[in-house]
């Protein structure tokens, strides 16, 4: 549904419409901006961190869920909209009992891979299966589990929706395994004899081609179920998402990868060229280009990706009376991650939360949302509706969800 406020010019009878379809009250039918706005600072949350890691360590892993979930209640409480703070109310030991299934699920797979390749393709398969209905699951138990001004989010998308959205990457994701299972003999290289490629190799260069023209599908699926199902004072979320648009993206990633694998391969010419002439210098050119290489992916191509689906998604995202927009700028967070993986390579991981704190805080603040009136008359309409319903049927939906 498209988005519009009343503008000078239109008469009463056509402001009163829009009104009426939006679910604004009349009287409070102007837009507004919310702009949102993150306060977290890295030394509160530093100590957060590495109190959670510090029990993951001592527990093996076992206070995971517990750390997440006060993670989870710090970034929620220090997101704010409009003057209001998000919240998670999510329950650590619900968490904990969807981690030790995830394990387990793991576990029987590692364990599988080294039976036999057909055992570790039916246990994929199985894995496959079950994780859809695990991703809805978790899903509905977070937006059930956040909320602002004091009421809580909602998530409607079904289950054969999750299946279906999943379904672009589950095939060319099953046929690779597969692939590489039927050949694991093939591909593993005998010692002390040349390998050549032969068709174990063709067939998987063609599984993986097969997965990367069908990735960007996947990904706008996935963010179509995602944002096409949230749920708000009784208003459902919307997407237009054009799969070209999300092709586009790709491509110009892809771009960007090229790019900076050449400046990678100009950095390690020019050592070798330098090799016989001047030896250090090509030993300090040839160890920039490693690393270079290293950080290329993760400070130049991934947050090229990150900014430019964040904008599209968000962008093409809408409610009843709300539209949201996102202007993320892929200079600013390249520069960002590129000094937070530095510092937290020199401190030996101990920046890392204020790294995070740093970049939550640069892509949320480039999201802003554009509401048509007040949201606490939508808040105040929504509890009033909410009211006159079975508040015994309310509580049983809000306890199912809690239980999920």
């Amino acid at each position: 549904m498209s988005i519009s406020g009343s503008a000078a010019g239109h008469d009463a009878g056509d402001s009163q419409h829009a009104s009426q379809l939006s679910g604004w009250p009349h009287s409070q039918f102007s837009r507004r901006r919310l702009a949102l706005q993150f306060t977290g600072s890295g030394s509160e949350y530093f100590r957060i961190w590495i109190v959670n890691l510090l029990l993951c360590l001592v527990t093996v892993g076992l206070y995971w869920p517990f750390a997440k979930a006060r993670r989870l209640r710090y970034f929620y409480a220090n997101t704010v909209i409009d003057e209001q703070a998000l919240a998670f109310h999510g329950d650590p030991w619900l968490m904990f009992r969807g981690f030790i299934l995830m394990a387990v699920l793991s576990l029987a797979y590692g364990l599988a891979g080294k039976v036999s390749p057909a055992l570790a393709l039916l246990a994929f398969v199985v894995l496959c299966v079950v994780w859809p209905a695990l991703w809805q699951t978790s899903l509905k138990f977070r937006m059930a589990n956040t909320s602002w001004r004091g009421l809580r989010f909602g998530f409607v998308g079904s289950r054969a929706g999750a299946y279906k959205a999943l379904l672009p990457i589950y095939l060319p994701t099953l046929l690779m395994v597969a692939v590489q299972l039927y050949f694991a003999d093939q591909l593993q290289p005998v010692r002390g004899q040349r390998h050549e490629p032969g068709q174990a190799e063709f067939f998987v260069g063609l599984a993986m081609i097969v997965w990367t023209l069908l990735l960007p599908l996947g990904l706008a699926s996935i963010k179509r179920y995602q944002h096409g199902g949230y749920l708000y004072a009784g208003r459902r979320s919307q997407i237009d998402l054009p799969t070209g648009r999300a092709y586009l993206i790709g491509l110009k990633t892809i771009g960007v990868m090229l790019l900076a694998l050449l400046l990678v391969l100009g950095c390690v010419m020019l050592g070798a060229w330098l090799g016989g002439r001047l030896f250090g210098a090509s030993i300090v050119l040839f160890g920039a280009g490693v690393v270079f290489a290293y950080l290329s992916f993760f400070a130049v191509v991934a947050p090229y990706f990150a900014a430019r689906s964040q904008d599209l998604v968000w962008n093409a995202t809408n409610a009843d009376g709300l539209q949201f927009e996102s202007n993320l700028s892929y200079r600013a967070l390249a520069w960002l991650t590129l000094k937070n993986w530095l510092l937290t390579l020199l401190t030996l991981g101990l920046y890392r939360p204020f790294a995070a704190v740093n970049t939550a805080r640069m892509r949320l603040e480039a999201v802003s949302v554009m509401a048509d009136g007040d949201p606490m008359d939508l808040v105040t309409m929504h509890r009033a509706e909410f009211k006159d319903a079975s508040g015994e049927a309310a509580g049983d939906f809000f306890g199912i969800d809690l239980g999920l």
